[in-house]
């Protein structure tokens, strides 16, 4: 059974959790795919995360983007969504090379209270970013160094720096918030 939620006649506005334009844009891009007949404004602001600047755990990653969302919340208290972005990494069990698994979540609340979750496809980081993000340094910093960039974290990001642009962190996002949008589509149902 396909819900939908009512087409708006007013724009919406969506407040997200960073002032890093390839969060705000893919925000604004996954809620446009999700109800393109829908009008929205996007605007970053800066709110506090309330785990470590690099999550290192999928649980502690997605407590972030939910702390995110409900600051986002508090600050913009008339908005209509919040959204929270947060990237994490996870050792697997055996700690190897080639072991660090980078991921993000991505949480929305919407002004009634309902709340949409999902996480975006995850990879293993090469060897040589592990380790620096494994001795302290955030993954942005990381690449960085090792790839000889600046600001990379603002721009196509790891996985961008990785796969040559064919994925990029924006393009990564843009599903995964249409993921998280699915209890609001479907609003009938209980998630």
């Amino acid at each position: 059974m396909e819900t939908h939620p009512p087409t708006s006649s007013f724009t919406e506005q969506i407040i997200v959790a960073s002032k890093n334009p390839i969060k705000i844009s893919a925000a604004l891009k996954g809620f446009q795919a999700m109800f393109p007949t829908n009008t929205y404004t996007a605007k970053g602001i800066s709110v506090p995360s309330g785990v470590s600047e690099q999550p290192f755990t999928s649980k502690e990653t997605l407590q972030g983007a939910l702390t995110r969302a409900q600051n986002a919340r508090e600050v913009e208290p008339d908005a209509d969504y919040w959204i929270g972005l947060e990237g994490g990494v996870e050792d697997t069990p055996e700690k190897t090379a080639g072991s660090l698994e980078l991921f993000a979540w991505i949480v929305v609340i919407g002004k009634d209270g309902r709340v949409g979750k999902a996480r975006t496809g995850s990879y293993y980081l090469p060897e040589e970013v592990a380790r620096l993000v494994r001795g302290g340094m955030e993954l942005g910093p990381a690449d960085d160094l090792v790839f000889g960039r600046t600001n990379s974290k603002q721009g196509d990001g790891n996985v961008g720096l990785l796969t040559g642009n064919a994925v990029t962190r924006e393009t990564a996002y843009v599903p995964t918030v249409v993921m998280a949008l699915i209890p609001f589509r479907n609003h009938t149902l209980t998630f």
